[in-house]
């Protein structure tokens, strides 16, 4: 618990503070977000804002998982041993945020709010995904199965490894996308992302503190998945953190940096927790999200050009029949933290339906 506590805390810490200093020297090098054209007019005023603030995100969630891990020896400190799992999330996080920093750096130096073209994005995602997939199961053990709260779905045989490997680059790509799609309001993918990473902080540390009845149907060890609760912990101190100076007016935005890398690192944290199928509930905004956007193309390839809604993703749509950016936030952070409030609670009466207080 010790250990949760000052991941968050030192991540939080170094996100705010550090945020500042990211901002000073992005904008004294012209480094902002280009913005839609045919976005909402209010959101002109943000053109030229710093961008690529997730690079923030991830070296201060990276700075608090380490730090935890840390112990003072007298004048000497001594870094704990680091478990394969949590190195596998915090990678896939950066690996994703490098992709993602790519997009940026394209938008920036063309000034358009197209970026890298999807094919490439795709292909860095797989090499993700593989990679993924390939360190769990070679080097934490994982089965390669469908998995709902905690659990494997031990009603649909084990996966060949190569099918499984698919899936989780379905996950990883779906989860980055849909995050990055969500990341169209001040402050509104931090603080949906922030909602879903403290429940999986809560339930990587259940499944450590209830060994006897988790450990036999899932590696990693417990010490590992409470090595998976620290990094929970420390990406949700570091989005708290970064909240600070991202909620409206934001002074900086996470960008495709940030996004993908938060969604690629809530899609891993679901393989080693085992709740696969569980993180389309506890991120169901992020889901929303993208499935406004699918609905919104479906519909305009389909029927002639009709649309479903003025603009995809859906926040975008509620600005235009006017609504305030700042209710949009605050009524879909109310449905983030009633997704994520109820994935917990599905979490939970799995396990007290499987005998787990017997």
């Amino acid at each position: 618990m010790q250990g949760i506590l000052l991941a968050t805390a030192l991540a939080m810490l170094v996100s705010l503070f550090g945020t500042p200093v990211v901002i000073d020297f992005f904008r004294a090098r012209g480094i902002g977000q280009p913005i839609r054209e045919d976005g909402p007019a209010a959101h002109f005023v943000k053109q030229g804002t710093p961008t690529m603030g997730g690079f923030v995100i991830l070296a201060a969630a990276t700075i608090g998982y380490l730090g935890a891990h840390m112990r003072l020896d007298g004048f000497s400190v001594q870094l704990l041993p680091l478990s394969r799992a949590g190195l596998l999330v915090l990678g896939s996080a950066w690996a994703l945020g490098l992709i993602g920093a790519i997009d940026d750096i394209k938008k920036v130096r063309e000034r358009r709010s197209m970026g890298l073209a999807r094919r490439w994005r795709l292909l860095g995602q797989a090499v993700v995904g593989f990679g993924l997939a390939y360190g769990a199961m070679e080097w934490t053990g994982i089965a390669p199965r469908l998995s709902y709260a905690g659990a494997d779905l031990i009603f649909l045989p084990q996966l060949p490894q190569i099918v499984f490997a698919v899936w989780i680059l379905i996950m990883i790509s779906g989860t980055s996308n849909a995050v990055n799609f969500t990341d169209g309001a001040d402050g509104l993918a931090s603080g949906a992302s922030a909602m879903a990473l403290f429940v999986f902080t809560i339930i990587g540390f259940w499944e450590f503190r209830h060994p006897d009845f988790y450990a036999p149907l899932m590696p990693p060890s417990p010490s590992g998945q409470l090595d998976i609760a620290i990094t929970a912990a420390a990406l949700l101190g570091a989005c708290i953190g970064f909240l600070w100076w991202n909620a409206a007016p934001a002074r900086i935005i996470m960008g495709d940096t940030g996004a993908t890398a938060l969604g690629g690192a809530m899609a891993a944290l679901s393989v080693f927790t085992r709740t696969q199928f569980l993180l389309v509930v506890i991120g169901g905004l992020f889901v929303i999200e993208i499935l406004s956007v699918i609905l919104q193309i479906v519909a305009y390839r389909g029927f002639r050009g009709r649309r479903v809604f003025a603009m995809a993703p859906l926040h975008h749509h509620f600005e235009l029949r006017g609504w305030a950016e700042f209710t949009v936030i605050v009524r879909f952070w109310l449905i983030a933290g009633l997704m994520a409030g109820l994935g917990l609670a599905l979490f939970y009466m799995h396990f007290l339906g499987a005998g787990g207080l017997d």
